[in-house]
């Protein structure tokens, strides 16, 4: 799968969270967008399993921040001025209101494991409606 070289939106997430997505729909969220992960358990293998199932031979990686608040700042940092899918065990007040607040299009979700199939909808739901702003 090769980058997209103008993404729609930027998807941020440990790659734990991926597992158990149905095949293909991980490749297919990201026909028109970006992925960088954040470390979790799993490590570097995670991180490679993921990037073999999605056939990439590079996968952007978040650094890792001392605390949940720094690391919150790092994604933020990486969202840009791009609509951002951000999914992490839980948010701050801040961050919630960062979402909120800013211009570009926010999907925050709360995970700590595999994607229940109502939270692949709500990406799914969110990618449409990108793609349809951006046509």
């Amino acid at each position: 799968m090769p980058p997209v070289s103008d993404p729609l939106f930027r998807f941020a997430c440990a790659p734990g969270v991926l597992d158990g997505a149905p095949a293909g729909w991980v490749a297919t969220m990201l026909e028109e967008g970006e992925i960088a992960l954040l470390a979790d358990g799993g490590g570097l293998d995670a991180i490679t399993a993921l990037a073999h199932a999605l056939d990439l031979v590079t996968i952007s990686l978040l650094r890792a921040e001392q605390t949940p608040a720094q690391q919150e700042a790092t994604v933020i940092a990486y969202a840009a001025a791009q609509p951002l899918v951000w999914i992490a065990p839980a948010f701050s007040g801040d961050a919630a209101r960062w979402a909120h607040q800013r211009g570009p299009m926010t999907l925050l979700i709360e995970a700590d494991g595999p994607l229940s199939d109502e939270e692949r909808k709500r990406i799914e739901r969110f990618a449409v409606i990108l793609g349809r702003q951006a046509e």
